[in-house]
């Protein structure tokens, strides 16, 4: 989940993960001038960057042109290899820090397919979405996704495929799930009407070993995964 660091390339190198099937692309005017400065200000190169999504080179820097649009898994991966949000990448960056995110200020956001909703706040050390994962999302159905860190998912309702490794799991309203997400994982909706579940994963630092709080420690914005 996503769904979207130092470790094994998620999903495919090219192709349909980018959210053009399976779903209409999401319209995000800000997000290509966004992803560019947060790799150059992550020091890394667009092949390095490229690798650690596990995009080809041509394929990220179609997506800092503007000229392809990301998928909500391929924005979480971009999140996590910037050590930033979605929200920040896309820069929905909040004034202030309120604990608290009112009902009506969750807007729905489309991507490939999925719709989520931001379930926390922005520039923290994990990222809170409540996700709708549809009965048949295209591509995103098979993409397997392995980086660093850990998720933490919660069946709101519906029926949930997860697959873990080689082993796969249904799961009912209520159950959850707690994983390793260097653990090769795939989310899918199990029955028609798709899925509803609450999503937490954690964010770590790029280009280094403690968790990214949501400022640079030398003064900038992060730079992050």
């Amino acid at each position: 989940m996503n769904p979207l660091p130092d470790g094994p390339a998620e999903g495919p190198t090219d192709g349909p993960a980018d959210g053009h099937s399976g779903g209409p692309p999401v319209e995000l005017p800000t997000v290509a001038p966004r992803l560019r400065d947060l790799r150059r200000r992550s020091g890394l190169t667009l092949e390095a960057a490229a690798g650690r999504v596990g995009l080809s080179p041509a394929h990220l820097s179609r997506l800092e042109t503007g000229r392809r649009q990301p998928s909500l898994p391929m924005l979480l991966a971009l999140a996590r290899t910037y050590g930033t949000t979605v929200s920040d990448l896309l820069g929905e960056v909040s004034p202030e820090r309120d604990p608290i995110v009112r009902a009506d200020r969750m807007e729905a956001q489309e991507a490939g397919g999925w719709t989520y909703w931001q379930a926390g706040g922005s520039g923290r050390a994990m990222q809170a979405l409540r996700l709708h994962v549809p009965e048949r999302s295209g591509a995103q159905e098979d993409l397997v996704r392995v980086h660093p860190g850990e998720e933490w998912l919660y069946v709101l309702g519906g029926r949930l495929r997860l697959t873990l490794g080689e082993t796969v799991h249904v799961l009912s309203p209520g159950d959850a799930a707690h994983f390793d997400s260097l653990t090769p994982h795939r989310i899918a909706a199990a029955r028609p009407g798709g899925a509803d579940l609450l999503f937490v994963h954690t964010l770590l630092q790029s280009g280094a070993a403690e968790l990214c709080l949501g400022g640079d420690p030398r003064g900038g914005r992060p730079g992050r995964p």
